[in-house]
């Protein structure tokens, strides 16, 4: 989509592939909400205080399956229509070296009559990965690309993971003893669909709308500040917060973090280091800041599974050691969020350019 877009819209059209992502997100809490909810009415059972053992009935373990195997169909509907969708000409035409073909293709997808035009190759922009050159050029926009990416994804889905503790603490979902492991599912499914239906995934529609008005920096920076405010807003008092009467300015807050994530970081490091690199080494950056991106969902996934924790022996999950509990943790992500924050300024700003002039590919020889 980077290489398909003009420069005046190619934020906004990168940025409505990933907000599909919420439309996703919103999809799977359906389908799990729709999928329990059969279950629980075919295959009732009692509470898990009331039998430990039959509160999971055998065909409980379908659901899951049921649920996964949903997220096939999406992908087998976007196959073919995928094969048919031939390479973007920048790169047939600078990495294939295909001028032909290029042409054939922007002609196809264009609806026009285009004439080949050959053009020399500039041996100066000729530079790999591991070049000095490429170092000298673009060393410190991948590390922006890459670190912001790692850290945001630490917070990101440890929120994500969070949100069950949390909506426990706040009285969305009832005592784990008063349910049946059927409707656990149909209550967490809820809960997490209401949020995304108000915070996520509005946030990735203004992005949608404003990235290229305000541009990709300023939301970024944007989004990292107000990630920061709330969750330390939420963290510092969180005793405050918990309290029946306070529930509902946590949920608004709690969503509010998810807002400006996905109007902010989660959308712009996805957009970025698809605009900023030279074409041939393009989608290895783009893959090389989304790689470094999943190791801090690894770090978010399992490092403050554990860190989540109650400091209590007595409170902590089964099979897991004491932590620094949720408050702690929540304090340390508002941290990374700030830090997230300084890496920013290494991102350079791709609005308005082409992508030629943003990976110095433009150039002429002097």
């Amino acid at each position: 989509m980077s290489e398909y877009a003009n420069k005046k819209t190619r934020g906004a059209f990168i940025a409505a592939v990933f907000a599909m992502q919420g439309v996703g997100i919103l999809a799977g809490g359906f389908v799990a909400l729709a999928v329990s909810s059969i279950f629980d009415k075919q295959f009732p059972s009692p509470t898990y205080d009331q039998d430990r053992v039959l509160s999971t009935p055998p065909e409980a373990d379908y659901i899951w399956r049921i649920i996964v195997m949903f997220g096939a169909i999406p992908a087998a509907m976007t196959f073919y229509w995928r094969m048919k969708m031939p390479e973007t000409a920048r790169y047939t035409a600078l990495v294939a070296k295909d001028i032909k073909q290029a042409t054939k293709d922007m002609s196809k997808v264009l609806q026009v009559e285009l004439e080949v035009e050959e053009r020399a190759d500039d041996p100066q922009l000729n530079y790999g990965l591991f070049s000095k050159e490429f170092l000298r050029r673009h060393g410190l926009p991948l590390l922006g690309c890459t670190s912001t990416w790692f850290l945001l994804d630490i917070a990101f889905y440890s929120q994500n993971l969070f949100q069950k503790d949390i909506f426990s603490a706040i009285g969305w979902i009832p005592k784990a003893g008063t349910m049946n492991a059927v409707h656990e599912v149909f209550k967490i499914a809820r809960a997490q669909t209401l949020i995304a239906l108000c915070s996520t995934v509005p946030g990735y529609w203004f992005t949608v709308a404003f990235i290229d008005i305000m541009g990709r920096f300023a939301i970024q920076l944007m989004g990292f500040f107000f990630m920061t405010v709330f969750m330390f807003a939420i963290a510092f008092p969180y005793n405050h917060w918990i309290k029946p009467d306070n529930r509902i300015g946590f949920v608004i807050m709690y969503s509010l973090t998810f807002f400006f994530a996905n109007f902010g970081p989660n959308a712009t490091t996805f957009i970025v280091p698809a605009e900023i690199f030279p074409a041939r080494l393009r989608s290895t950056c783009h893959g090389i800041s989304a790689a470094t991106g999943k190791a801090g969902a690894i770090v978010g996934a399992f490092g403050f599974l554990y860190a989540a924790q109650s400091q209590d022996p007595a409170k902590t999950d089964a099979g897991y050691p004491p932590g620094i509990g949720v408050k702690n943790s929540l304090i340390m992500l508002g941290v990374i969020n700030f830090i997230g924050m300084l890496f920013t300024f290494l991102v350079p700003e791709p609005k308005g350019k082409s992508l030629e002039e943003l990976s110095g590919e433009a150039e002429v020889e002097k």
